[in-house]
């Protein structure tokens, strides 16, 4: 049984009575035994697996749990627990009732919304204060549904951003079309997930005697939202203040602050007894924490009695020095490099390790940067084949068609809603048998100029130009042609897509279809195009060995795509398992490199934090941004160091010769005890309290 392992504190947490528990389960403490344990001892008090909701931060460790489960009971009583993120479980069971809605990740949707806000006009305005751009007004929203639940998009800006107010009312206007025509499509992304989940519960009572948050730290207003909506009779949170890193996301460290308020009658748990660190690495670790507010009574106890080595703290006087110096010291290390970690506050940081680690022939993996399914190549291949097993999927159309010469997101969006008016509702129907009685299928667009919106489409194209082209005839006489922003290139680009759609129509396999994508040159088209982009010097001229280069690893990135689509039989779960699955999967072999925030929850022999300066960590710009201010950034910096069991290296550099920086030491360094506090420290922590 599960709870045979577990230590005094851990068993009093997991076996609980019901009701409202919250587990302080700082860094080490065997959280995940404990949550393993809770579920055990529900199973073995008659709760059954399928009345028990366990949500957890990333799908990867609700799979862990489950497994660890099957191995003290059975896979068949284990996988009936409802398992996984909070987005996951609600894709799962808003399926159940809309068997037709559409998974989007967040940057694809944006495509969507920069579509609607090109029509927009903001220079009648006149204001000192500059517009939102598209991208940004998009995470700006985001944030906006993530941490209000109560509010309009106008009171919250009020209060967040009143310079903006002289705007608000096209910003409201933009999100109103962008919702619409998610509604019309199908979308939704994983905000929507939460509030149409939220908005169930409201009509559908949930079967759940018990629900089980980890990572109670993390969750921001609208989960929060989603939880009290289910008012399950019992609910056990696990979670740990001092690890709450994901402000900028919306996360509110206020949640898991105000449980026993909440919740007057709640019994709070605290898992104290660490497993995985040694005695120096834990007192330093507790010396930095403690300058933040406790918000629950707590210490880490040591339980690794063992001589251990003290954290090192390395200085060097200039910035690639230190990452150079901190390779070799890699790989002069007796420990396998498996099991070591450098991790990270920002991307510059890695990519100077990443260099020098290379250089020297060390093999490395990074998470925390972009992944393989953020890769352009990557989305185009899952773009394409997307919009061929479902053809009402807008977005997957705007994104390829992007690469087509002369076509922004706009005009792309106008293709598509042209193609489907072709076709009477079905896009390819629009592509091979158009209405040809319809001799401008391009809607027009409406006019308002207290909303910035004006009337820039001009008369329609000439086919003309085309016909040198060889089109079949059955496409040269397609309407669509007459838009006036079609080329020769995007006509040919258009065509090509035309031809693979012919071809891609008969195909059932996922395997086959990646590899006939591959093969065409429609997307030939797109890769050449992004391996130009990145073998372009500064002078605009083209390094064919770049680009060659380039091209080299396009492909490989499609080969891996085509590997993943074998064990497939079935497009709808080879997408689904693409589109949901794809942030935990990593790849490589070597040194770990990770960003502070991708390291949560894992553990190393060694760890190398670097560039620890004023500045990069504390990240002063981020800081001000996120909302968590210096708090949020000394709990990234506990994070960070209790990632490592047995050795522990600190490094800040002096300089950055090429960008002819000075820098000043972070002020966790002084807290910590491994530099004497001196003017610099004064100035920072003044600094820190002008930002807050």
């Amino acid at each position: 049984m599960p709870l045979t392992r577990l230590n005094e504190e851990q068993l009093s947490a997991a076996t609980a009575p019901t009701g409202q528990n919250l587990i302080i389960a700082s860094a080490g403490t065997g959280k995940t035994s404990t949550i393993v344990g809770r579920i055990g001892h529900l199973l073995t008090h008659g709760v059954k697996p399928e009345e028990i909701l366990l949500l957890t931060f990333t799908n990867k460790a609700a799979a862990e749990m489950v497994e660890r489960l099957a191995g003290y009971f059975s896979k068949e009583v284990a996988h009936k627990i409802e398992a996984g993120t909070f987005h996951a479980v609600s894709y799962r069971w808003l399926k159940k009732f809309d068997g037709k809605i559409i998974l989007k990740q967040p940057a694809e949707l944006n495509t969507l919304f920069r579509s609607v806000y090109d029509k927009r006009s903001f220079h009648l305005f006149n204001h000192e204060t500059s517009p939102y751009g598209a991208n940004y007004l998009y995470d700006v929203y985001s944030l906006f549904q993530n941490t209000e639940t109560v509010r309009g998009f106008d009171e919250w800006m009020k209060e967040k951003n009143s310079d903006h107010m002289v705007y608000v009312d096209i910003y409201i206007d933009i999100c109103e079309e962008f919702e619409e025509l998610k509604k019309e499509y199908g979308f939704v992304n994983f905000n929507d997930l939460l509030i149409l989940m939220k908005e169930k519960m409201q009509t559908h009572e949930m079967p759940y005697k018990e629900v089980l948050v980890d990572e109670y730290q993390d969750t921001n207003a609208l989960q929060g939202a989603v939880v009290d909506a289910m008012n399950p009779p019992s609910l056990f949170c696990v979670g740990d203040y001092d690890q709450s890193i994901y402000a900028f996301n919306g996360a509110d460290i206020s949640i898991i602050g105000s449980y026993s308020t909440k919740f007057p009658n709640a019994k709070v748990y605290t898992l104290s007894k660490n497993y995985r660190s040694t005695v120096p690495i834990l007192s330093l670790a507790n010396k930095v924490i403690e300058y933040n507010e406790r918000i629950y009574p707590k210490k880490l106890e040591f339980t690794r009695e063992a001589k251990a080595t003290a954290p090192k703290l390395l200085v060097y006087n200039e910035l690639f020095e230190q990452y150079s110096a901190i390779s070799h010291m890699i790989r002069k290390s007796y420990t396998p490099s498996e099991e070591i970690a450098v991790i990270f506050r920002n991307n510059a940081s890695a990519d100077g390790i990443e260099a020098t680690l290379r250089e020297i022939g060390l093999p490395c993996k990074r998470k925390g940067g972009k992944s393989f399914f953020d890769a352009k190549e990557v989305k185009a291949i899952l773009d394409i084949y997307v919009l061929f097993v479902n053809s009402s999927d807008m977005m997957a159309f705007i994104h390829i068609f992007e690469y087509a010469k002369g076509i922004g997101s706009a005009a792309a969006k106008e293709l598509f809603i042209a193609f489907n008016k072709l076709g009477h509702g079905r896009l390819f129907e629009g592509i091979f048998n158009p209405d040809r009685s319809i001799n401008n299928p391009f809607e027009k667009r409406k006019q308002n100029h207290q909303l910035g919106l004006f009337d820039d489409f001009i008369e329609l194209g000439s086919t003309a130009k085309f016909i040198s082209l060889h089109f079949e005839k059955n496409f040269l006489t397609n309407p669509i042609l007459k838009h006036p922003k079609l080329t020769k290139d995007s006509g040919q680009f258009l065509y090509d897509f035309y031809t693979l759609a012919k071809a891609l129509s008969q195909i059932s396999q996922p395997g086959k279809m990646v590899e006939k994508i591959r093969a065409s040159a429609f997307y030939n088209t797109i890769i050449d195009s992004l391996a130009s982009k990145r073998g372009q010097l500064k002078d605009g001229s083209i390094d064919e060995k770049l680009k060659s280069e380039s091209l080299e690893r396009i492909r490989r990135k499609g080969a891996l795509l085509y590997d993943l689509a074998k064990p497939y039989n079935n497009h709808e779960r080879y997408i689904n398992a693409m589109v949901l699955g794809s942030q935990d999967l990593t790849k490589g072999e070597g040194v770990n490199l990770l960003s502070v925030h991708a390291s949560k929850g894992l553990e190393y022999k060694e760890v190398y934090v670097v560039d620890l300066m004023d500045g990069r960590f504390p990240n002063r710009k981020l800081m001000s941004r996120g909302g968590g201010g210096i708090d949020e950034e000394r709990r990234l910096f506990y994070v960070a160091v209790t990632r490592a069991k047995d050795i522990l290296y600190l490094s800040y550099a002096k300089n950055d010769k090429i960008k002819k920086i000075d820098f000043v030491p972070s002020q966790f360094l002084y807290e910590a005890g491994l530099l004497k506090k001196d003017e610099n420290y004064t100035r920072m922590v003044e600094k820190g309290e002008e930002k807050e």
